[in-house]
């Protein structure tokens, strides 16, 4: 949309109120509401002013003004609102400069993708993420200075099959990674999982299926058709906020946490990407797997700089519960043909060269979509500028090498501390073309140690009382 179709739509639909949201250093949705009756076309030039120092890793207190200005094309109507709302993303800006902030995820995005035209490398940067979740029915945690618990609860968690539901408990619980595609009423949430695509769908965001996953409790995917890298990063946010307000509707509770349940599979994001040039997809080729030269370059590039994506990519101490060698985890940075083992598969299903991508299978959804989809990029540009080799590739089942084979293959950050010190030594590819400046870097490592790292260190663990109280 154009900010003149914006307010035909704000006079089309009644609307009352115009919501603006963006992400801030985490990768959490902010927003402020304003009535739709002030809204005009110099708010798209003009913006409106807010305090940045209140927002996690941005402005100090003695320069706290900032400016949000919402972008037309990103608007939608809410589904979840009383009254008619149209929401738009809005870019940040410095109030005196008018300049983009160096600190917003999405301005980072884009000079991502503005760095890659000016390369000639490509002109697009197409991602196709697929992002996973939980649906609980009850979700209660507490930590202060002397005691610490979480409690999660699934109707169709299998811990529940023997409990008295007063008569009502009809079986049907899905067992420990048993929950890829199983129908009703096994599957218990197809109703929620449709009413949940049909808001997406009627927020401009096209889908293409959904279905159960392999863990008990409400593990669910919800697929997105592929989309240049800003609109996707912009839907992702729309995507989480989507599902998770479809699902508090029905008194369901949604996380992206990528390690909710232990003993069972986590939650990812496996992330497909390719790159185009005059419309012609420059992944394809005669080689391997069906790619090209740049294909295997861009692979090349995000396994040498895996171990500092993984620092945007994988961002939470939980994420590496995740992330755990010696189980079926995406932690081998290796590449391979339809094969789910390696950390980067490249798909099979089709033989057009249009469909042809790779899939990078490290991140999750707790991730800030576009610090990762941002450093991807550069990691792919990096790799196909220095003709960087990805190696041979490893059709195995990596989970079932001889340990002597298995320990040639290198390995994912296996916590968010090695990640973070992956990140601060080996970051110069994301410095390019001002994308990453030093200044995001060094305050994303810093919030990271200071605020969850740190955080956790400090604290005793539950289970150390299980282990080591008698000791």
């Amino acid at each position: 949309m154009t900010p003149k179709e914006v307010l035909a739509l704000i006079r089309d639909k009644q609307v009352k109120a115009v919501d603006l949201r963006f992400v801030d250093f985490p990768g959490t949705s902010q927003h402020v509401t304003i009535p739709a009756a002030n809204v005009d076309e110099s708010i798209f030039e003009d913006g409106i002013g807010f305090d940045g120092s209140s927002i996690r890793g941005w402005q100090a207190i003695n320069e706290s003004d900032m400016l949000m200005i919402p972008q037309a094309d990103s608007a939608f109507l809410d589904p979840f609102f009383k009254e008619a709302t149209v929401v738009m993303i809005a870019s940040i800006h410095d109030p005196i400069t008018k300049v983009p902030y160096s600190r917003d995820p999405r301005h980072v995005a884009m000079k991502a993708v503005n760095y890659m035209i000016s390369s000639g490398i490509a002109d697009t940067a197409y991602f196709g993420p697929e992002l996973e979740f939980f649906v609980f029915d009850d979700v209660r945690f507490d930590a202060n200075a002397r005691s610490a618990y979480y409690y999660l609860d699934s109707s169709e968690g299998i811990w529940n099959s023997g409990r008295d539901e007063g008569g009502h408990n009809l079986g049907n619980k899905v067992r420990h990674k048993e929950g890829y595609y199983p129908v009703p009423p096994t599957d218990t949430l197809q109703d929620l999982r449709t009413e949940m695509i049909l808001n997406l769908i009627e927020a401009g965001i096209p889908v293409e299926a959904h279905h159960h996953e392999v863990a008990t409790a409400g593990q669910c995917e919800i697929g997105m058709k592929f989309s240049p890298m800003i609109e996707m990063a912009d839907k992702v946010m729309k995507y989480k906020y989507i599902v998770k307000n479809t699902a508090r509707k029905y008194g369901k509770t949604v996380t992206f946490m990528p390690k909710p349940i232990f003993g069972d599979n986590g939650t990812g994001m496996h992330v497909h990407t390719s790159l185009w040039k005059g419309g012609a997809n420059l992944f394809a080729g005669s080689g391997y797997a069906g790619l090209g030269e740049p294909g295997l370059y861009a692979i090349g590039g995000l396994l040498k700089h895996a171990p500092a994506i993984c620092g945007f990519s994988n961002p939470t101490t939980n994420s590496y519960k995740r992330l755990v060698p010696g189980f079926e985890a995406p932690v081998n940075l290796a590449y391979s043909q339809r094969n789910r083992s390696a950390s980067i598969r490249i798909p099979m299903y089709s033989k057009s060269p249009k469909a042809k991508r790779v899939e990078f299978r490290c991140p999750d959804p707790s991730s800030n979509p576009y610090f990762t989809f941002a450093a991807m990029l550069m990691a792919m540009i990096d790799g196909i500028k220095n003709k960087t080799k990805p190696g041979d590739p490893l059709d195995k089942d990596i989970y079932d090498l001889e340990p002597e084979e298995l320990a040639k293959v290198p390995k994912a950050p296996g916590s968010l501390e090695e990640a973070i010190n992956n990140l601060e030594k080996s970051h110069e590819f994301l410095l390019q073309g001002d994308v990453f400046t030093e200044d995001v870097i060094k305050t994303w490592i810093e919030f990271k140690r200071k605020k969850e790292i740190d955080a956790l260190r400090l604290r005793p663990h539950p289970y150390e009382f299980h282990m080591y109280y008698d000791c």
